[in-house]
């Protein structure tokens, strides 16, 4: 793993925000630190995500009309919940329940335990717990979510390093904040509230949730680092043994962080620079919504250059359907695909099988890069395998056996052997089923080190362990097609966790466009809302490509 940059050495130096940045005295060069260290563990509320404020509101909601009442009844002053010091001091980074009680105590107020079946209205701390519940569910449906871009940012530049990644949180509803802002593929693993709760474990400062997700990644804690913006959190990181402790004073609290085991405190994750290397662009795209205009920019980057066009799937090409085998490619789709490929090169880049992406096109004048670029094959190449992947199918072949055997029992999971992978498809599955789904996924994951995970929509995937993806695949097929970057502009189109590793490979020497209805954050340039638009920009690049006047 590459050093962290210039921005991680220095005590005295300033952050972005004009804040003082903050590291131990006498610490040891953290760029130095960080080298060899395989994962990254992320907490989700302040650091990833701007979802603190709903809680902060949530809480505030609840505590403030529990204490107003008991106040009246006893004749006592009202004194309000404080969004920003009683948060961060008793609420912040713990489990649900532990914050109630913190406060509480903080209070002076022996607040009854209660049982799990008590109901919102019950002034105990599951009743409470509940209350504060319904609040946050109800602000993250009306408010959403929004995310911090320079840590996506982040995270996507770790993960195109091979560096591993997984988001800890304390919250229960980490699960749903994820997939509200779509940063389901940004991890490896996920462990959160539920997860604590169900293996019994203590809650943040405890280090033990973060234990539990280096040991799913397989990773010793010495080998891996903590990002937290809470002093529980931070001190947690530093009880666990891990190799780095990032604190993110965005409160301010950057001493604070720090002293309770922070090697440093930084303003915002914009401040982390790998080698001095930007990055990737995150954030909301311009929604391309007139193909046509779309297809003028691409003529006017051609320049007289040749056009690849490179496309994924499920998804791009065809919608996103409960099983793999219902994704039939419409005629029209077909047609306007066999018309693009008489003028440009056109490839098939899927996490299917080969073949089976082959047979669905059923195109001769194409190119097939399937299982994430390990199988290709097209009109001007002979079928090729990669060599090091094979090493990896008695690995893969293990992995699904056990989680055929191990998802037998839960309706709706389909466990999809592809070769190269074994993909698990939760689509069909109850919400409530979903956690055994993942556990399944994860204990496959944990004695398998040798093998990685992707998260696609509503699907997990495990792949070799080496550095090999849709981006490289992509890279080399160009190379192999003798499409020089000087006589050729490459477009990709896809939808996916997976062609993220596309988009980032072409950078701004292609155009790379994400099919996505919602905006999310992607290294793409563009975003179109789904697979007709995707069909009508096809269309619109089969004509003699020139850019048009107005």
């Amino acid at each position: 793993m590459s050093s962290w940059g210039k921005s991680l050495r220095h005590d005295g130096d300033m952050t972005e925000s004009g804040d003082p940045k903050i590291s131990k005295p006498n610490s040891q060069d953290l760029s130095a630190s960080l080298v060899g260290l395989d994962a990254v563990l992320f907490d989700l509320d302040g650091v990833v995500t701007r979802t603190e404020e709903l809680h902060r509101a949530a809480w505030k909601t609840v505590f403030d009309e529990y204490l107003r009442g008991r106040c009246e009844r006893l004749g006592e002053d009202f004194i309000p919940f404080d969004a920003d010091r009683d948060y961060r001091d008793y609420v912040d980074g713990k489990p649900r329940l532990d914050g109630i009680r913190s406060f509480s105590a903080a209070r002076g107020i022996a607040l009854p335990e209660g049982t799990p079946s008590d109901g919102a209205d019950t002034e105990t701390v599951f009743g409470l717990g509940k209350r504060k519940n319904l609040r946050f569910h109800e602000l993250l449906r009306t408010e959403g979510v929004v995310v911090y871009a320079s840590s996506v940012a982040l995270i996507r530049r770790l993960r195109s390093m091979g560096v591993r990644t997984a988001i800890v949180s304390s919250s229960r509803n980490c699960g749903a904040i994820l997939e509200n802002a779509g940063l389901t593929d940004l991890f490896d693993i996920k462990v959160d509230g539920v997860d604590s709760a169900s293996l019994g474990i203590d809650g943040k400062p405890a280090p033990d949730i973060f234990l539990e997700a280096a040991r799913r990644l397989g990773v010793p804690p010495a080998r891996a680092a903590v990002v937290e913006d809470a002093v529980s959190g931070v001190e947690a990181g530093r009880r666990g043994g891990f190799g780095l402790v990032i604190g993110v004073a965005r409160a301010h609290n950057a001493a604070a962080l720090v002293d309770h085991g922070a090697d440093i405190a930084v303003s915002d994750l914009a401040e982390v620079d790998l080698d001095g290397d930007a990055g990737v662009k995150p954030g909301p795209l311009p929604e391309a919504t007139e193909p046509e205009w779309l297809a003028d920019h691409i003529a006017q980057r051609l320049d007289g250059r040749r056009l690849a066009v490179f496309l994924d799937y499920d998804g791009t090409l065809t919608p996103i359907v409960d099983r793999p085998e219902d994704a039939v490619l419409s005629p029209e789709m077909r047609d306007v695909l066999r018309r693009l490929s008489k003028t440009a090169t056109v490839a098939i880049v899927s996490g299917r099988p080969r073949n089976d992406v082959q047979g669905k096109v059923g195109l001769d004048g194409l190119y097939y890069a399937g299982n994430h670029g390990f199988e290709i094959a097209g009109p001007a190449t002979d079928p090729v395998k990669h060599e090091e992947g094979e090493k990896f199918l008695p690995l893969i072949q293990e992995a699904e056996a056990e989680l055929q055997e191990a998802l037998s029992g839960v309706p709706g999971s389909l466990v999809e052997g592809k070769k190269f992978s074994v993909a698990v498809h939760y689509r069909l599955v109850a919400d409530e089923n979903v956690a055994a789904v993942r556990q399944a996924v994860d204990a496959a994951l944990a004695s398998r080190p040798d093998l990685r995970l992707t998260s696609g929509k509503k699907v997990f995937e495990l792949l070799p362990r080496f550095d090999w993806n849709k981006g490289k695949a992509t890279l080399w097929l160009m190379q192999a097609l003798n499409l020089e970057p000087a006589a050729t502009l490459p477009v990709y189109i896809g939808d996916d966790a997976t062609d993220e590793d596309v988009f980032e490979a072409l950078g701004t020497d292609g155009v790379c466009v994400l099919v996505s209805e919602r905006p999310k954050p992607s290294s793409a340039q563009y975003r179109i809302s789904d697979t007709d638009t995707v069909r009508s920009l096809l269309e619109a690049l089969t004509s003699p490509v020139e850019p048009r006047d107005g």
